[in-house]
């Protein structure tokens, strides 16, 4: 199985360094989380976490083993069809799950339909 966060937010985080921890530590399960912004706030600190940059560390240095996060601030939306929307939030899906799959050398399942 393989999760998505969504996590829809008004404003920025506070707790910058738990939550870079987190990311990283999360880095290693097989999800991906995905930040939508909604409002005027200033979202450079979600963009940072966004790992496009470079590689996402935790506070104590450790690196991310993969980037999991994709951040879109929904005000560039706002009058754009909603299909620009969802491909922006799904766009790193696809390659995320590849990455956790190779990472981990493992097969995708050979009939993922049947059970």
């Amino acid at each position: 199985q393989y999760f998505i966060l969504l996590i829809i937010t008004d404003g920025v985080i506070t707790d910058l360094d738990q939550t870079r921890t987190a990311i990283v530590n999360a880095s290693k399960l097989p999800m991906s989380i995905i930040i939508v912004g909604v409002g005027g706030a200033d979202f450079d600190a979600m963009e940072f976490l966004d790992g496009d940059d470079g590689v996402l560390r935790s506070s104590s240095g450790e690196p991310a083993v993969r980037d999991i996060v994709q951040f879109v601030p929904f005000r560039k939306f706002q009058n754009s069809p909603k299909e620009a929307l969802a491909q922006c939030v799904l766009a790193e899906v696809p390659q995320q799950v590849v990455n956790y799959f190779s990472t981990y050398k493992l097969q995708p399942p050979k009939n993922p339909a049947a059970k």
